[in-house]
């Protein structure tokens, strides 16, 4: 049985499949001049995000260095020996540390081909790496957290206008000075398939998924494909279409807290990470979502009261309760850290 307000999860479980692949327009969003263009951002955003949960925006403030930065870093800290990385462990319900094939998805009841590092900033004590093991990482992807944050709360702020909110509502909601914050900035490597076996072919470097979080931001690199899409509205459906890296673009996507959030106007969308094909890019994969999640104290009830109120940790907290039934179920264990 899936909790109320949880149906998300249950279209999740029987999606697991291959499907078939469609062509659709993923909607790309300026948001140069904001300040100044804001309401009429604020409508291409709610547009995308009703209609699709999918969406890339442009002109978003973080400078490409700072994204290839990012990427030097998590290749670096990937490359690190495999006892030296054990040495910050993710631990359940902390979304902080590293992990390594832990995270197993409803949808196919097997671990995800990758391994990730979690950062949680309140939650970071002796997770870090040292500065001889990975110089710079510790400064470095703090910043960047923070300009991640800085773009989810533009975005999030034209939510709230569309809602009715306050435009600095979910700004306050998702406040990084309070112990409660809880946005996470994730590194992910797919391993290399160049020497892969036949049958390997065949699993997921992440199986069909929708997001925790309100909203969550993907740093991709140009060539390393493989993200699809099953749109909100067409969730049920099979029907996937791939998400090409562009530089310059942060690919985004509405999460399940944010669906709640809006009285299910906001669509929190499918995707997933396909193997690549023979024929394609075989090498290993890197991504880096940030995941906009509203403090643990938040409280979450749209504007039209569709579900009771809720605290963000209890949702989440209910969330994976239900998410550990679906993986038990399919006799595997549940998943541990972070959506994605």
């Amino acid at each position: 049985m899936v909790p109320t307000g949880l149906s998300e999860l249950e279209t999740e479980r029987h999606i697991g499949g291959m499907g078939t692949n469609i062509a659709r327009q993923i909607p790309r969003i300026d948001l140069s001049s904001f300040e100044e263009r804001k309401y009429q951002i604020a409508d291409e955003l709610w547009s995308a995000a009703t209609e699709i949960g999918f969406f890339q925006v442009y002109n978003h403030g973080i400078p490409q260095n700072d994204i290839d930065r990012a990427f030097s870093l998590a290749t670096a800290f990937f490359a690190l020996p495999k006892d030296a990385k054990a040495r910050l462990p993710l631990k359940p319900g902390t979304n902080a540390g590293w992990e390594f094939q832990e995270q197993v998805r409803p949808s196919t009841g097997t671990p995800d081909h990758k391994e990730s590092f979690q950062i949680t900033l309140p939650r970071m004590t002796a997770l870090w790496p040292t500065q001889q093991d990975a110089p710079d990482f510790r400064e470095f992807l703090s910043h960047f957290e923070h300009q991640n944050w800085l773009l989810g709360m533009k975005i999030l702020s034209c939510f709230a206008i569309k809602l009715g909110f306050d435009e600095k509502f979910f700004t306050e909601l998702h406040d990084p000075s309070s112990p409660d914050y809880q946005c996470t900035l994730r590194l992910i490597h797919y391993m290399s398939m160049e020497n892969a076996l036949p049958e390997d072919f065949k699993r997921w470097r992440a199986g069909a998924h929708s997001d925790f979080d309100c909203l969550t931001l993907l740093h991709q690199r140009t060539g390393e494909g493989g993200l699809q899409v099953c749109p909100g509205k067409d969730a049920k459906s099979g029907a996937w279409t791939d998400v090409e890296p562009v530089s310059g673009y942060v690919t985004c996507n509405i999460g399940d807290m944010l669906m709640r959030w809006s009285d299910d106007k906001l669509l929190s969308t499918l995707h997933r990470v396909r193997m690549p094909q023979p024929d394609e890019y075989l090498g290993e994969r890197l991504s880096i979502p940030f995941f906009c999640q509203a403090n643990r104290d938040a409280i979450i009830q749209g504007p039209e009261k569709k579900y009771a109120p809720i605290s963000a940790q209890n949702y989440l907290l209910e969330r994976l309760k239900a998410n550990f039934a679906a993986t038990e179920a399919k006799g595997s264990p549940p998943e541990t850290g972070a959506a994605l």
